[in-house]
């Protein structure tokens, strides 16, 4: 039983930081907040991601790539112009990197402020900080893991942001329904995203992407924007009006 809390905890805070940090604040700010909070979601983010720490500024770029170039050959991450998931992955990968580690500068239309802390950038990518997370959860499991089975779930944890952005970025573009035609593949995957808290209603964030509350129907729950709305109330974020 250890090991599933542990494994669900570990999927829903990364899962939660992506979404709330990288996602909505550094890729399209949908709320303000001053330096301090900043920092503290951004050291947030590293250590809840650990070993597959996503970098907020190349994150960010690639992700107002996705929607300038939604489901076109110049999307960096489109289902419909590769194989399987895992070279989306790859590609992914590639396109991250450059922007990463090889700090190459955008097209002009997506240069802007994006949040940095070359602290936590440095030791977030570091080969030791990556290897140093993976031994933690590595011995975590031999401690608690009741069955071999359980030993499965450890490339997860190893890899955890890239899995999450794969789910995301295939299922929200290849299956489920549509609410808006957006011209592009966007679908809303679950109505009552439990599973990626609120990323699969691609379509709804497609057509407006600058609105925190990625639900739009009356039956569509997206469960980080009432996390948001507590945030707003005790005024450690603002949202923003669209």
């Amino acid at each position: 039983m250890i090991i599933l809390v542990f494994f669900l905890c570990h999927w829903f805070l990364s899962l939660f930081f992506q979404t709330f940090f990288l996602h909505r604040y550094a890729s399209h700010k949908m709320f303000k907040m001053n330096k301090f909070w900043e920092r503290v979601f951004y050291f947030c983010t590293f250590f809840f991601q650990g070993s597959s720490f996503l970098n907020p500024r190349a994150y960010a770029i690639m992700h107002r790539m996705h929607h300038a170039y939604s489901d076109t050959e110049k999307d960096p991450h489109s289902p419909h112009f590769i194989k399987d998931v895992f070279g989306l992955m790859l590609k992914t990968k590639d396109i991250y990197i450059s922007y990463q580690r090889y700090k190459v500068e955008p097209e002009l239309q997506f240069r802007d402020r994006y949040p940095t802390w070359s602290f936590v950038d440095h030791i977030g990518d570091h080969w030791v900080s990556r290897i140093t997370f993976g031994v933690f959860y590595t011995i975590f499991y031999i401690l608690f893991a009741t069955h071999w089975w359980m030993f499965l779930l450890l490339p997860i944890h190893y890899l955890m942001g890239p899995i999450h952005g794969a789910i995301v970025n295939w299922c929200g573009h290849k299956y489920g329904y549509s609410n808006y035609d957006n011209d592009d593949h966007s679908k809303n995957t679950l109505p009552f995203d439990f599973l990626m808290m609120g990323e699969l209603f691609q379509n709804n964030h497609h057509k407006r992407p600058n609105d925190a509350n990625f639900a739009k129907r009356w039956f569509e729950f997206d469960p980080t924007y009432p996390v948001m709305r507590l945030l707003h109330w005790l005024k450690i974020i603002k949202l923003r009006k669209v």
